[in-house]
């Protein structure tokens, strides 16, 4: 396992103090890789990276280890990616939308209203096919992707009740900073206001914005639902989860180990995936209990907020593969 392009990091981690020593048997790895996420350590984020390296270190017998670092403590999302294509982390795992200003294919995620269950979403990316062709965009920028896991759909979380199309007007909204979730909820009438997630608490306490759009996971995680009345099961897009490897350091991997990263992805992403199924219903639960109403919308409401959404589909295939744009939403 060469190590060449991985020395850089080691000096980066080693110098903040949080590189973890870590002898393997032949005495080849000398450190810990490090796997960088933004998130918490309460989420399925963390329990995806937690188990993608306890099959790691069983399917390589010890020969392999990897330390997770939640929390942004190697980086933003930004700066995470950024450093995963230059060689100096070899692993991390995030959500999709940070990718669209570095993958342009991932914009098909931001496809809304394309999905009606989960296990739809699961099925369409694991795709073979369509797998392999977001790999090949990722390796394009610098990443190998072995695959996604997700937190369910993003829902909205509202002051004001939402059961008419019209109910969306006017209601200033946070989203994530991305064009194409900005110009969904401009088609539905909101007022989307791109605001720092640290922000949004004090942000619907204070009024300043009146609802914002997240998984449950992330919601309740942050007790949103404290400063709100409603949750609206808007489900425009799934939440997914990619784990990526810097792809100069997957390629310097030998055969063998290469395919032990790929076998303790599909582990670590079906129990992700189990793990967020029940954490969801436990989220939901939580939400009921505290007062806040939730809310599914009407087949109807659907149609219509599909209907506003053309011109972000429009906009989506001008930056997306046909083919990818085809495997995803089906159209």
């Amino acid at each position: 396992m060469s190590k060449k392009k991985y020395i850089s990091a080691a000096a980066v981690l080693a110098a903040a103090g949080i590189l973890a020593g870590c002898a393997a048997n032949d005495g080849e790895q000398r450190y810990a890789y490090p796997l960088g996420t933004a998130s918490p350590e309460d989420t399925v984020t963390q329990i995806y990276a937690e188990k993608f390296v306890e099959e790691v270190d069983r399917l390589s017998e010890g020969r392999i280890k990897i330390t997770v670092y939640p929390n942004s403590v190697l980086g933003g999302d930004r700066e995470l990616l950024e450093s995963c294509a230059d060689g100096d982390i070899p692993f991390v795992i995030q959500n999709t939308a940070p990718q669209v200003n570095f993958i342009d294919d991932t914009a098909v995620f931001d496809a809304p209203c394309i999905f009606d269950d989960i296990g739809s979403v699961r099925e369409t990316v694991d795709q073979p096919e369509f797998l392999e062709r977001m790999q090949e965009s990722y390796r394009e920028a610098g990443f190998e992707l072995l695959g996604y896991a997700d937190q369910g759909f993003r829902v909205m979380s509202t002051n004001r009740e939402v059961t008419e199309f019209s109910d969306f007007k006017g209601q200033k909204i946070r989203t994530m900073e991305d064009a194409y979730q900005l110009a969904f909820w401009q088609q539905l009438g909101a007022n989307p206001t791109p605001m720092n997630f640290s922000e949004v608490y004090i942000g619907l306490q204070q009024h300043t914005i009146d609802a914002q759009e997240n998984p449950y996971e992330v919601i309740v995680s942050n007790r949103l639902y404290e400063q709100q009345d409603y949750i609206v099961e808007t489900n425009h897009v799934p939440h997914l989860i990619s784990l990526v490897v810097s792809e100069s350091f997957f390629e310097e991997l030998s055969k063998e180990d290469q395919q032990i990263l790929i076998e303790a992805e599909e582990i670590a992403k079906e129990y992700a995936r189990e793990q967020s199924d029940k954490r969801i219903d436990d989220r939901i639960q939580t939400i009921k209990d505290s007062g806040t109403q939730i809310i599914a919308l009407d087949e109807s409401v659907r149609e219509q907020m599909i209907k506003a959404s053309e011109p972000v589909y429009k906009q989506i295939r001008g930056v997306v593969a046909p083919e990818i744009y085809t495997l995803y939403t089906g159209q």
